[in-house]
């Protein structure tokens, strides 16, 4: 058993969420979750998400679907990646985010332990 949740586990976790919400592609989703730690002076680097998302892909959680980023093809050249669940990915997502919610129920016990003994 690790010390504390593997960094991947832990944007796994976000990365679906962020499917469930229906929230954007690849790079919207990076952009989020920096946005959303900065003040914890954390940002995720790129590579972990893309390595996130494409063991999501692997493990049939999730598909890749590709559309242009804008609404005028004329002008909207760039070709983003969406991500959806699988027709059973929705389950396998709910069971990956038990046994993260596990893991992290143990990692706050101990780091609120090591905050109670010594400060």
């Amino acid at each position: 058993m690790a010390f504390m949740i593997a960094q991947r586990a832990f944007i796994k976790v976000y990365l679906i969420t962020m499917v469930e919400q229906h929230k954007g592609y690849g790079y919207q989703m990076l952009e989020d979750l920096r946005r959303d730690f900065k003040a914890y002076g954390y940002s995720p680097p790129q590579s972990e998400i893309y390595r996130a998302l494409h063991e999501l892909v692997q493990q049939g959680i999730l598909y890749r679907t590709k559309q242009l980023k804008g609404s005028d093809p004329k002008v909207d050249f760039q070709e983003i990646v969406l991500y959806h669940f699988t027709a059973d990915g929705e389950e396998k997502a709910k069971l990956y985010k038990k046994q993260v919610k596990t893991d992290l129920d143990r990692c706050l016990g101990i780091l609120n332990k090591a905050v109670a003994d010594n400060f």
